[in-house]
């Protein structure tokens, strides 16, 4: 046996891990992560096969592109369950339990100015 063919064998392997560990995995960071990781297997299985056309094409678009778009989709998910919402001047996360104790802080604040 090859030193090659074992490698191949292995990078089969890791591609079936990943691929099942995606769909069974609960925590969606840990998907994300997995299949760009997926991705990224897929691109050395690409320069084996001497296509660096898909090469290219698997790195931008599988782990670069849609990675980016799956994480950026989890980080919108995970404000919304929060309860938080973006400012769309700023860019910054405002909770609205933080506005509401500001909003004590500053009348208590105001109320002991008065005295």
């Amino acid at each position: 046996m090859s030193l090659i063919f074992i490698f191949r064998t292995m990078l089969l392997i890791l591609l079936i891990i990943c691929a099942v560990a995606v769909n069974l995995n609960r925590n969606l960071l840990q998907a994300v992560i997995i299949f760009m990781a997926y991705s990224l297997i897929m691109c050395v299985v690409w320069i084996l096969l001497e296509s660096p056309d898909l090469t290219i094409t698997e790195a931008a678009v599988g782990a670069g592109i849609s990675g980016t778009l799956f994480l950026m989709t989890l980080k919108k998910i995970r404000i919304e369950d929060a309860g938080e919402n973006i400012d769309e001047h700023t860019g910054m996360i405002q909770s609205e339990d933080r506005d509401k104790k500001d909003r004590e802080a500053i009348g208590h604040e105001a109320e002991r100015m008065e005295k």
